[in-house]
């Protein structure tokens, strides 16, 4: 893996000359550029083992959520009796998961993926920004793998998708930068402290039950929606669900709070990564 990952940053860049650079966030996107074919790499590699040797392959992108939705609406849609807001209760949780899973995912592999290519980083220079970016492209394509059956749910159940479908790629734009936020701070701190490989993996479970997945937001009383959406997920589950089969769109108040949220973790998230780029070879 070292030899093909090192075969294509030389392809990538022949001659380059390290330099310090000043600022708060220090991104050279020129570099990141020239570094495409090792992100290219890097996203076709971790595609390819983790689904090599199974019998239904990328099918387990389907399989999982699908299996979770009907564990879901057997106990909290036929036993509990949670409503749905009109809607199905499969098509609910269904979409919920999905975006969910993408969000979860990212956010859990981005974290790890610094120490999980150490070999890498500590035999030569590329821009370390490569790494986290690379995780999350995974988590994306098994999002869209499971749209076909989200589709199908909804034929069945007789939803036409309306005019706010077009959203739908914007809602999947925020659930990227939300993970990437929160990986970039994850994967510069689990760099340090290892710790962070084994909590991050128990709070996105905790979060799919803090998040509106398996229940409305319409159950969160008036008083406490503010409080409640500080967490970001919270407008994209309800994004999501809006743009696929409509109901009750986002409060754009409650939205605006999730962008401020994402882009001040996102800002300062950079500026960590960047700051503690130069130890990783050393730390790792």
């Amino acid at each position: 893996m070292d030899e093909r990952a090192t075969e294509a940053i030389h392809v990538s860049q022949p001659k380059f000359v390290i330099e310090a650079r000043r600022g708060l966030f220090n991104i050279d996107l020129a570099e990141l550029w020239q570094f495409r074919e090792l992100l290219y790499f890097m996203v076709w590699r971790d595609i390819k083992v983790r689904y090599k040797q199974t019998i239904i392959g990328a099918g387990w992108a389907v399989f999982q959520p699908l299996i979770t939705m009907l564990i879901f609406t057997a106990i909290f849609g036929w036993a509990v009796k949670i409503p749905s807001d009109g809607v199905p209760y499969p098509v609910f949780s269904f979409s919920a998961l999905l975006i969910w899973a993408c969000f979860a995912q990212s956010v859990t592999r981005s974290g790890a993926s610094l120490v999980a290519e150490g070999g890498l980083i500590k035999k030569i220079y590329f821009p370390r920004l490569v790494v986290p970016i690379s995780a999350i492209a995974s988590p994306v394509l098994d999002l869209c793998f499971s749209v076909p059956v989200l589709v199908g749910l909804l034929l069945y159940f007789g939803i036409m998708p309306g005019w706010h479908i077009v959203f739908l790629p914007l809602v999947v734009l925020a659930t990227i930068l939300t993970a990437m936020a929160l990986g970039l701070w994850l994967s510069a701190l689990n760099a340090q402290y290892r710790d962070i490989g084994y909590v991050v993996p128990f709070m996105m479970q905790l979060g799919m039950f803090a998040s509106p997945v398996v229940y409305p937001i319409s159950l969160i009383s008036d008083q406490w929606k503010y409080v409640y959406s500080l967490n970001p997920m919270v407008g994209i589950i309800q994004g999501f669900r809006w743009a696929v089969f409509g109901g009750a769109a986002p409060a754009p108040d409650l939205l605006m709070l999730n962008g401020v949220i994402v882009l001040v973790v996102l800002l300062t998230g950079l500026v960590y990564f960047k700051r503690t780029e130069p130890l990783m070879p050393d730390i790792i």
